[in-house]
């Protein structure tokens, strides 16, 4: 699908056009007005400028010496304090990218000896991760090794170590992104990782090792990989709970499939399927990151906005980079020009993360082939801070949304007990998914200890049981709380919140929610809650999501004490038979 692979290209020298001013003479990189620079973005300058390099074999572009750039930007980073292994990482891909061994590559030929020396240092130096970090090690093991820096290489040490924290974290294989809390921060950091120790070792000097440990990465890939056909909507919304969703929700997933059918890892049988979700992941990405008359990539605007750390500089020079990635990994694997289109069918299962004596986490895939809905339902850690991207509810965007970056209680009940804000979040027990009347699809979980917005058990408090049903576009839930001793509860809230796809930016297949909208029902309320007034939220820059604007939030709450008593079942009851249409063209 050589089309396919030149359309990469074109844009990624649009991007690339678009954002090599904003690199300064000293390698450092001008942030975009009302953004704060990182100080890992040389490192992904770097590795962006490499790419370029390794797909085109170009050394300058719209003027710019690149060769002088990319060494520009590792010097760059080399200096920057404290020293990041995140932005080290990249910049040693990034100069690895120009040539296997020192001798043959022009970018170290223009570094200065110091910056040599502090290179050597940097890449040395090893820290030990538990979570995404840990991908960053590797590549730098890969880049020392590789440019004749030492004669020990580590990788191979390292990527079992990888995988060794993995086993340890999730019974099932996936990729726990260790932070704070209760455990089990299953995320789509874990597509990254994988991601980049891929590209890390399709770099490294030794080709035998770097067979020798693909079967390692195989096994964990696979899990991802086969997530895909179950996760990806029909428009071609991929990854789309947790941090860092958004455009890196369909580049990650994107690159995986590519390296997967690269690799060998996806059956013959089934490579029609994956050239299908391909196709729709790509134009996803085309139509609602990309401003096409300019040529470079909108994460961030008066209707939208993106992980709060990400600035819009390193998602320009990340795409870039993976759109030279792209390009090449297309030619490789010989896209079809023509896809047959897969039928869409419905179906519901709940994908375990990890099952253990202590907890349950994993994520509810639930389609409707009927009327299009399709939901993401994670029952995951937040890792440092809770926030609703990770909360247990129905995401799909469009449809059901919720605000990026901040905590709002979306579709699942608060229960505030003096200092502990508690949630049916984070972890479950006896996790169960089946048939149920007339073809729906339910996904049962229990606490037996409730748990705070901290992540800390609250012992001896009681507990909650929770049930989601799926009945073609219509879903019920329903939390039945039991407290262990009399005890006041303080307070109750339960949030709906309504947005809109983006005005510009978006698929015109892409579902929304029409003048009805969710059409909620509260089947049964033992709390005695109320609605609220109706929040008007659209002129606030907080509640933005990834995809659209928000309008409204509706609180359904309980400010003053119920006293809840043991022996009884609180249950709070809800159904939504949301009015569905499509954005437009």
């Amino acid at each position: 699908m050589n089309s396919f692979s030149e359309q990469c290209l074109d844009m990624a020298r649009s991007m690339l056009a678009h954002n090599l001013d904003a690199i300064n003479a000293d390698g450092t990189v001008t942030p975009i007005p009302g953004e704060s620079p990182r100080s890992d973005e040389p490192g992904h300058v770097a590795f962006a400028l490499g790419e370029y390099y390794r797909a085109t074999g170009e050394t300058t572009l719209k003027g710019y010496d690149l060769i002088d750039l990319a060494a520009r930007t590792i010097t760059a980073q080399a200096f920057t304090e404290p020293a990041g292994e995140n932005g080290v990482a990249y910049a040693s891909l990034g100069l690895l990218s120009f040539g296997p061994s020192k001798e043959r590559n022009p970018v170290w030929e223009r570094l200065v000896e110091e910056t040599r020396q502090k290179l050597d240092k940097l890449l040395l130096t090893r820290s030990d991760y538990d979570n995404y970090w840990q991908a960053f090690n590797i590549a730098k093991a890969v880049c020392r090794y590789s440019l004749g820096l030492s004669k020990k290489d580590e990788t191979s040490r390292l990527i079992e170590r990888l995988a060794e924290r993995i086993e340890q974290t999730s019974s099932a294989g996936f990729f726990d992104d260790v932070e704070k809390g209760y455990g089990g921060h299953f995320n789509l950091y874990g597509v990254m990782t994988l991601v980049f120790t891929r590209s890390a070792l399709q770099l490294h000097a030794n080709s035998a090792l770097r067979e020798r440990k693909l079967p390692t990465l195989r096994t964990y890939a696979e899990k991802y990989i086969k997530l895909m056909p179950d996760m990806v909507r029909p428009d071609g919304l991929g990854w789309a709970y947790g941090r860092a969703a958004g455009a890196y929700g369909q580049m990650h997933c994107i690159t995986l499939i590519l390296q997967g059918l690269r690799d060998g890892w996806i059956p013959d049988d089934q490579k029609n399927k994956y050239f299908d979700i391909l196709r729709r992941l790509f134009y996803y990405f085309f139509q609602t990151y990309l401003d096409q008359e300019h040529g470079f990539l909108d994460i961030r605007d008066d209707e939208r906005t993106a992980y709060a750390s990400h600035t819009t500089r390193m998602a320009n020079f990340d795409a870039a980079r993976y759109l030279c990635q792209w390009s090449r990994l297309a030619k490789t694997v010989q896209m079809p020009d023509n896809v047959k289109v897969e039928p869409a069918r419905t179906s519901g299962r709940f994908v375990i993360f990890d099952k253990s004596n202590r907890k349950e986490q994993g994520l509810f895939l639930y389609r409707d082939a009927e009327s299009g809905l399709q939901v993401q339902l994670p029952l995951v850690s937040s890792g440092v801070d809770c926030t609703a991207d990770n909360l247990p509810f129905p995401h799909s965007p469009g449809v059901f949304d919720w605000p990026n970056n901040v905590y709002l209680p979306v579709m699942t009940p608060e229960l505030t007990f003096g200092e502990n804000v508690t949630l049916p979040a984070f972890y479950g027990q006896k996790c169960v998914t089946g048939l149920g009347l007339k073809n729906s699809f339910y996904f049962r979980y229990e606490q037996p200890e409730l748990i705070n917005t901290k992540e800390e058990i609250v012992k001896g408090l009681g507990s909650v049981k929770v049930q989601w049903t799926f009945t073609g576009s219509k879903i019920s839930a329903e939390f039945a709380y039991t407290v262990k001793n009399q005890v006041q509860l303080d307070k109750f809230r339960f949030a709906l919140v309504i947005g809109a796809p983006h005005s510009k930016y978006r698929m015109p297949t892409s579902p929304a929610l029409g003048p009805h909208g969710h059409r909620c029902s509260v089947l049964k309320d033992d709390f005695h809650a109320n609605w609220a007034e109706t929040e008007v939220v659209s002129a606030d820059p907080v509640y933005r999501t990834n995809y659209g604007k928000l309008h409204y939030v509706q609180m359904f709450t309980r400010d003053h004490p119920l006293i809840m008593r043991p022996g009884q079942v609180y249950r709070l009851a809800v159904s939504f038979d949301p009015e569905l249409t499509v954005a437009g063209a």
